[in-house]
């Protein structure tokens, strides 16, 4: 069985380790297994609620944080989100600059300021603000796209787009395109 604990490094606070088993992978240097994997589409109900995927909030459990942490993304029409792993990579990220530098204003801006934390219902819904319906254009339906520590918010159609390109980029043999040499002959 592949469990989804999330590396300790990556969380405030204690958690359960587990086993490194089957599914055990190096992310990012670090020993563990992957967060947040694969990819999901769930309709936005009557009310502009989400449900998140059960693996995702699965992992969200085990991370320890209360509610769903979103904001833009730096590279897309998308939203990233998470919980204290996401938190603790923005803050490594953070940490090197001079707090009180123009450019640490402008990334603490991006990544605090503009953000939002959904609360998560008991059935592990969220409500899609106004904001989050903007940046994604997402309407009738939302993708969630695992990516470890993080995932994104995506509408559908334009998630479709971006894979489909993101595969002909890292996997271009499967666009009819041959594969560079690697050696002489």
């Amino acid at each position: 069985m592949v469990s989804q604990i999330i590396p300790e490094a990556w969380c405030a606070g204690p958690m359960d380790r587990g086993e490194r088993g089957v599914g055990s992978v190096e992310y990012a240097g670090r020993a563990g297994v992957h967060g947040f994997i694969s990819h999901y589409t769930n309709k936005v109900d009557a009310k502009g609620r989400i449900t998140i995927p059960a693996p995702f909030r699965g992992v969200l459990a085990r991370d320890g944080f209360e509610g769903l942490y979103c904001f833009p993304s730096p590279h897309a029409s998308t939203v990233d989100a998470g919980g204290n792993a996401l938190l603790n990579q923005i803050s490594l990220r953070l940490k090197d600059l001079d707090p009180l530098s123009a450019e640490y204003d402008l990334m603490s801006t991006a990544l605090y300021g503009s953000s939002e934390i959904l609360n998560v219902d008991r059935e592990g819904r969220v409500m899609l603000s106004d904001k989050i319906r903007h940046i994604t254009g997402a309407t009738t339906a939302v993708t969630f796209v695992g990516l470890g520590h993080k995932f994104q918010i995506w509408e559908p159609d334009q998630f479709a787009a971006v894979s489909r390109d993101a595969a002909r980029q890292v996997f271009p043999a499967r666009d009819g395109q041959t594969q560079p040499q690697t050696g002489q002959a």
